[in-house]
């Protein structure tokens, strides 16, 4: 059953549950290549976050209301399929865009241009419209929209000449698709931390000198390190003075919350992970997560033994970071501490990206911390270490995957890992926030807190809380035959 024609602004009443909205094309030799994307909207006209842009590098949004289903040919026509359950779309969201992308050219260049609005169930064709497009390189084909507790298509057909990149932006999406050292928060330079943070603890006033020795007198021998006292690090002497500086008295507090825990003798491998989620953005663009980076550098630098942390982010997908080396700290937070690069045209690796960089359009912008749990978990089995390991988990919440992260970290208890998570101030931890209190677990291997603003948390603080668990947890798994 075929739908008679709309024309452009006209609109008609979608009576199914599930649609199937699909972008048809004829493709041929220099006919470029076309992408169907979908934003969910609030009566504002904007997205919530980045997590509100359904494409092919982020295929499903967390409602599960809206899946890209991808590309099919076949009789002469290509299809590229958004699916839509009407029934389960958050109610929040009044209006989904539906849109497209050309690479390779303009959709003037592509023939047979058209919207379809399918019954998902009965395959019958409730809504069509021919479009037709000059220059444009992204294009609003239609919307799906609330009207008085039902739902509607309308038939847009706006196209916009900047591209995809433009056209999200307008709603709200933030993209990066440059890589100038003024345009991207990995460039950014290192915002100090706050005054809470650094400044230092009023210094003890020192004892008076040691009197003369009497011809009598034994020589006192001197006084040796004490245990737990902060440790030099290899590579320390090049960082810049104000780090170094900050370092110092980081390290301090560090063994200072390490002996109150009775932990001052504790060695571990510290790992990493850092949320890169498009809510993610503005703390990364503000300099809070370069701050957080530089806080848990003191914290490898006095547990572990060579001052190294691996580090892995992650969002739809996880990636390894380069180790995070201390005497390279400056160039690593400018190079790898970065969000918001959405991939709009995955089209090869990003130009002008350092050999050692992710292309964070890999990585994508929702919240699959299952992935980098696993990802994780595998890294500490292939490459085992005489210490236990610490994960430094930092993320801002929008947790869905409950079931998926739980497996991965009831399954890790038998493991040599302490899990720590901090949440960045937004909501929905989800299971993580949770796992304190699930039975069956031999030992708990989960710690979790969250604050509003971690920038104005001071040092001892933030080192007390992230510290508290593990130590009940390193005597907890030796008892169990873990460690």
């Amino acid at each position: 059953m075929t739908a008679s024609p709309m024309s452009k602004g006209s609109n008609r009443p979608v009576e199914a549950r599930v649609v199937s909205v699909e972008l048809a094309w004829a493709a041929g030799p220099g006919v470029p290549d076309v992408d169907a994307s979908a934003l969910l909207l609030t009566a504002a006209g904007r997205v919530r976050d980045d997590g509100d842009f359904v494409f092919y590098n982020q295929p499903r949004h967390a409602s599960d209301a809206v899946t890209h289903i991808g590309k099919r040919s076949g009789a002469g026509e290509t299809t590229d399929t958004v699916r839509v359950d009407l029934g389960a779309v958050e109610a929040a969201v009044e209006r989904i865009v539906l849109c497209a992308s050309a690479d390779g050219g303009t959709f003037g260049q592509v023939p047979g241009l058209l919207l379809r609005v399918l019954d998902a169930g009965s395959g019958n064709e409730l809504a069509r419209f021919d479009m037709a497009a000059g220059t444009e390189t992204a294009f609003i084909g239609g919307e799906l929209y609330r009207r008085q507790g039902a739902w509607k298509f309308r038939a847009v057909g706006q196209g916009y000449a900047s591209g995809l990149a433009g056209l999200a932006t307008d709603f709200g999406i933030s993209v990066d698709d440059t890589v100038s050292p003024a345009a991207t928060p990995s460039a950014s330079p290192v915002v100090p931390a706050s005054p809470a943070t650094t400044t230092p603890p009023v210094s003890p006033v020192p004892p008076p000198p040691p009197a003369p020795p009497t011809a009598s007198a034994a020589p006192v021998p001197a006084a040796g390190p004490q245990p737990g006292a902060p440790r030099l690090t290899k590579g320390e002497e090049r960082l810049p003075v104000d780090m170094r500086k900050r370092l110092s008295l980081r390290k301090e507090q560090v063994a200072v919350s390490l002996r109150k825990h009775g932990a001052a003798e504790v060695t571990a491998r510290v790992i990493l992970v850092l949320d890169a989620s498009g809510s993610m953005s503005f703390l990364y663009s503000k300099g809070v997560v370069a701050d957080v980076v530089e806080r848990m550098a003191a914290v490898a630098a006095q547990l572990d033994d060579d001052g190294e942390m691996q580090a892995w982010t992650f969002a739809s997908n996880p990636a390894r970071l380069p180790d995070l080396r201390l005497g390279e700290l400056p160039d690593w937070l400018r190079l790898h501490v970065r969000v918001g690069e959405v991939g709009l045209f995955r089209r090869g690796r990003k130009k002008g990206l350092d050999p050692s960089q992710v292309d964070m359009r890999d990585v994508g912008i929702q919240n699959e911390e299952q992935k980098v749990i696993a990802e994780v978990r595998a890294f500490v089995r292939d490459h085992p270490a005489s210490a236990p390991t610490l994960v430094l988990f930092f993320s801002d919440g929008g947790v869905y995957r409950d079931k998926d992260i739980e497996r991965e970290l009831r399954e890790a208890v038998e493991e040599p890992v302490f899990w720590q998570f901090v949440g960045l101030g937004k909501s929905n931890y989800g299971v993580l926030e949770r796992f304190d209190t699930l039975p069956g677990r031999r030992v708990d291997n989960v710690g979790f807190f969250a604050v509003d603003d971690i920038s104005t948390v001071p040092d001892a603080e933030l080192y007390d809380r992230l510290l508290s668990e593990f130590p009940q947890w390193i005597t907890a798994a030796g008892r169990a035959g873990i460690l």
